[in-house]
């Protein structure tokens, strides 16, 4: 029998049990593309069968899935007919008044702006965005492996649920890492596995935060879905302002409850902060019951002095709550984080844990305790460590050559970037399309400041930018400042 369609129906062959799937799938794809037309007749199915040389069951199947998903419509007596999806779009939108926020979402989300599109990867000649990792040197062979011995350990358990708080061997080897790389004191019981720090931080909202009455103080300028977490619980939200000791502790009002800093390398300035900064905020959580959140986001990466101890190493009186990430010094796409708590918390977050998602993916923790346990996590940091240091080198180098006079950097011996103040005239914001038109793509810092603490500057991330490019690319900047 003649086929019914102007272009081909290809199908597995008979037995396979995928004939139903793939005629769904191809008749959808036509309808999306427009080669079968809104109001066309399609073929009996019977006649469609015939012609396929399938059973009538297979093509009926594939249509009841159209008509569910609404590609196509029956009409009685007289067959099937493709939907109109325009007409169908605009009928529904059109009763939508999409200027005004719907009343049926909570105060704070109404009013959210869409979440922006991932960069592209290889955009830009000089991309020196900031928090991103350079993931090529990366031992991909060693976690393959370390993740498919894990696949088959799993393969003979019991196909249960697992803990809420995370893997034991992961909780493990956590504890044991920063209690060597940070001096962390804490033992697995006290390990809270995440999906990445973020996680973190909302768990932390989920079980702090009493809406209208719960202060938390952030830094500002800071790291921004950190306090967007908070908001959205219903905290009360004060900005702190950020020198170049770290957070000014004299400026937390009194009845703060929680206390959110990155005291290792500030983000985005990447000051430390001092010795004695950090215990005045230690006795100011200490006197007024707060709880301090240190985000220590990318501190394995340390290039000259001896760290400061971690806020939770000086800590004596239960006040901190140390969060960690694997984002950083593995890769962006491993959703892995962790929170060490003190006990009164712990219940709690991981009980908030397990409302949120039950307990995380099981075979990438069990990967990662492997990974971490052998050496593997060790040995990556310190390549990558020397990595990040040439190309850090460089790029101050270079910023204190072009910028001289212009440029004021601020202080800095971690993490993956260095932020630099503009003095003069000059508004970042100003030339900061003619740079990306030029091909470097940068951030400037007035992004993750609120209210009046405008920062008149720009961050500068080495975790993608080739060690080659980097004078070159501030080189090409510093002439279009002019």
């Amino acid at each position: 029998m003649e086929h019914p369609f102007e272009f081909p129906l290809e199908l597995p062959e008979r037995g396979s049990r995928q004939r139903m799937a793939a005629l769904h799938r191809q008749l959808r794809t036509a309808i999306l593309d427009g080669r079968l037309k809104p109001g066309l007749r399609l073929p009996a199915t019977r006649e469609l069968a015939e012609a396929l040389e399938v059973s009538r069951n297979t093509v009926v199947a594939a249509y009841d899935l159209l008509l569910g998903e609404g590609y196509i419509e029956a009409r009685r007596g007289a067959g099937n007919f493709v939907a109109d999806l325009a007409m169908r779009r605009s009928g529904r939108n059109a009763q939508a008044d999409t200027s005004a926020p719907d009343g049926r979402l909570a105060p704070y989300w109404q009013n959210f702006a869409s979440l922006p599109a991932p960069m592209p990867a290889g955009g830009f000649a000089y991309d020196f965005r900031l928090g991103i990792p350079d993931s090529r040197s990366f031992p991909y062979d060693v976690w393959r492996r370390f993740s498919a011995r894990a696949l088959r350990n799993l393969s003979r358990a019991a196909p249960v649920y697992d803990l809420a708080q995370g893997r034991l061997p992961l909780r493990q080897a956590i504890a044991q890492h920063i209690s060597f790389a940070r001096a962390v004191s804490c033992e697995a019981e006290d390990v809270v596995v995440t999906s990445g720090a973020q996680q973190a931080f909302d768990l932390l909202a989920r079980v702090l935060v009493t809406p209208g009455q719960t202060v938390v103080a952030v830094e500002d300028p800071g790291y921004p879905p950190l306090r967007a977490v908070f908001l959205a619980a219903g905290a009360r939200v004060v900005d702190i302002p950020v020198d170049e000791e770290g957070l000014i502790v004299d400026q937390l009002p009194r009845d703060t409850n929680v206390i959110y800093v990155t005291p290792s390398h500030q983000f985005p300035l990447g000051v430390v902060m001092s010795p004695q900064r950090r215990v005045q905020l230690l006795e100011f959580a200490r006197t007024h019951g707060a709880l301090v959140i240190e985000d220590d986001y990318d501190s394995e990466f340390r290039y000259s002095t001896r760290p400061l101890d971690a806020l939770q190493t000086l800590d004596r009186d239960d006040t901190v709550c140390y969060v960690g990430t694997f984002s950083k010094c593995l890769f962006p796409i491993l959703r892995l984080g962790y929170a060490v708590v003190p006990p009164w918390l712990r219940t709690a977050l991981a009980n908030a844990k397990h409302q949120a998602d039950w307990h995380g993916d099981v075979l990438a923790q069990d990967t990662l305790a492997a990974f971490i346990a052998e050496g593997h996590l060790v040995r990556h940091v310190r390549h990558m460590r020397k990595l990040y240091a040439d190309r850090r080198d460089v790029l101050l180098n270079a910023l204190q050559r072009y910028g001289k006079g212009r440029l004021h950097v601020y202080p800095s011996d971690a993490g993956l970037h260095l932020a630099a103040r503009l003095d003069g005239p000059v508004d970042s914001q100003a030339w900061l399309e003619r740079a990306k038109a030029s091909g470097i793509n940068l951030e400037p810092l007035d992004w993750y400041a609120k209210d009046g603490a405008i920062v008149n500057g720009l961050g500068f991330g080495f975790g993608l930018i080739d060690v080659a490019r980097i004078e070159e690319g501030i080189a090409k900047l510093m002439k279009l400042i002019g």
